[in-house]
């Protein structure tokens, strides 16, 4: 973690505003066996699921009753579960949001009652009802993808120029343009020189993004690129913004009789942790859950206190409002790093046997 953010300080674009000032306390205090509510967008991705078990077991070991419930990535179900911890009386509610534009009132309604509101590994936008944000920087690991590519690349595939093609996130999701906007500004100067050619001409994130961040809907433009544009040509590496499109691309490449591009991803899941050591897969970047629910369970424990918040890294406009940021250091998994990123991770090191 610390060679990440080393690595990172040279590029002051990368951060939204530097350290920001404490941020005040919301509330004064309250009782240390409140009611939490956390509403988990979804438990089909690994991520997910760790935290909302982790959430569970450490709300509860910290003294607190939680409320942990997931939305089945819909709208309108997240909407309705934060109704209910603020029925339940739930003094913070955590929210993994669905869609960060889709939440203002409810949770302008949970601020009306006194609740304080954390946004969980994403932005709640156009609201001044959000009190902070924990998550890891969208920029930092949109950058680090940039550069996993081309390293990758020079490993893999020897010296350029390199065909490539890009794929980014949900559309929708604020986040998945900071990442691409964060993997481009590696990657633009190396297209405008002629290191890098997207064959297919597709750069903008409205052409090359990923409805719902789908790995169907990535292998079926994957499918159709290769179909387009490398009948006759090899396709080198593709920049891929998480774990499940990069496996996705992959293996479209693959059923295409193309060799395995290099790829970068995101979440360091069991798969791609598994393809990574492998060889199948060149990087992906790991965000430790463990670190976001703890960051947020400081948050919520300074909350009970009726403290200042701690100092925030960053200040992030949501729209209406600088939001304070937590933001962490994601690290990018390499073949050659596994063992050393995940030394204190005994279930990923178990994958590597």
């Amino acid at each position: 973690m610390k060679r990440a953010a080393a690595a990172l300080a040279l590029a002051a674009v990368i951060t939204l505003g530097g350290c920001a000032s404490p941020a005040p306390a919301p509330a004064d205090g309250y009782a240390v066996d409140a009611v939490i509510g956390v509403s988990i967008p979804r438990v089909d991705a690994q991520n997910w699921a760790e935290a909302n078990d982790m959430f569970t077991t450490q709300l509860q070991a910290a003294g607190f009753k939680p409320m942990v419930q997931q939305a089945g990535n819909r709208v309108t179900t997240q909407q309705k579960q934060i109704e209910a911890m603020i029925q339940a009386g739930a003094k913070v509610i955590v929210i993994g949001p669905v869609d960060g534009s889709q939440l203002g009132d409810v949770v302008e309604k949970a601020k009306a009652q006194g609740v304080a509101i954390i946004g969980y590994n994403g932005m709640i936008r156009g609201t001044q009802a959000v009190d902070a944000v924990v998550r890891f920087g969208a920029v930092q690991t949109g950058f680090l993808q940039g550069k996993a590519l081309l390293d990758g690349l020079k490993a893999w595939k020897g010296d350029g120029p390199y065909t490539i093609e890009l794929f980014g996130g949900d559309p929708a999701d604020p986040d998945a343009q900071k990442l691409f906007a964060g993997a481009m500004q590696v990657l633009q100067p190396k297209i405008d020189d002629g290191t890098l050619t997207v064959v297919s001409g597709q750069t903008g994130l409205a052409t090359v993004a990923t409805p719902g961040w789908s790995p169907d809907k990535a292998q079926a433009r994957m499918d159709t690129l290769l179909a387009a544009y490398y009948a006759d040509k090899k396709i080198d590496g593709v920049l891929a913004p998480n774990d499940d499109i990069a496996r996705a691309v992959i293996t479209a490449c693959l059923n295409a009789g193309q060799e395995a591009p290099v790829t970068s991803g995101m979440d360091a899941d069991d798969d791609a942790v598994q393809w990574v050591w492998q060889g199948k897969q060149w990087s992906t970047t790991y965000m430790p859950t463990d670190q976001l629910v703890a960051q947020t369970i400081e948050l919520i424990k300074a909350l009970q206190a009726g403290s200042a918040l701690p100092t925030a890294t960053e200040l992030d406009d949501n729209g209406v409002k600088d939001v304070a940021v937590y933001a962490l250091s994601p690290t990018t998994v390499t073949k050659a790093n596994t063992r050393q990123v995940f030394a204190n991770d005994g279930h990923r090191l178990a994958l590597l046997n």
